[in-house]
């Protein structure tokens, strides 16, 4: 499956099958929220969280992925994520595009 950010594809030509996406909902247990508030305190990157954030793209990817192979999809066009806090140390991520079939 092909993915890009952009509304085209270089030297192909498709039709628009649909909107797809994927999401996910991740949250870290209590013991990294309580390292991740004493590291604010001081400064610096909160990696816990970089990789949860990771994790939630790359599952929200797969996804978005899974429900454009059920389309017949050849790729995803025009892909975006959005991230939105859901409550204290949980975030949501989704994964959405144009699933398009090469004519």
């Amino acid at each position: 499956m092909f993915i890009v950010n952009t509304d085209y594809i270089e030297g192909k030509k498709f039709e628009m099958l649909g909107l797809v996406k994927g999401s996910t909902i991740q949250s870290k247990h209590i013991g990294k929220d309580i390292g991740a508030s004493f590291k604010t305190i001081i400064g610096g990157e909160l990696k816990g969280y970089t990789e949860m954030m990771e994790e939630a793209r790359t599952i929200a990817t797969k996804r978005m992925t899974e429900e454009a192979q059920a389309l017949g999809a050849d790729a995803i066009v025009n892909v975006r994520f959005a991230t939105s806090a859901i409550m204290q140390g949980a975030a949501e991520v989704i994964a959405y595009g144009t699933a398009v079939k090469y004519i």
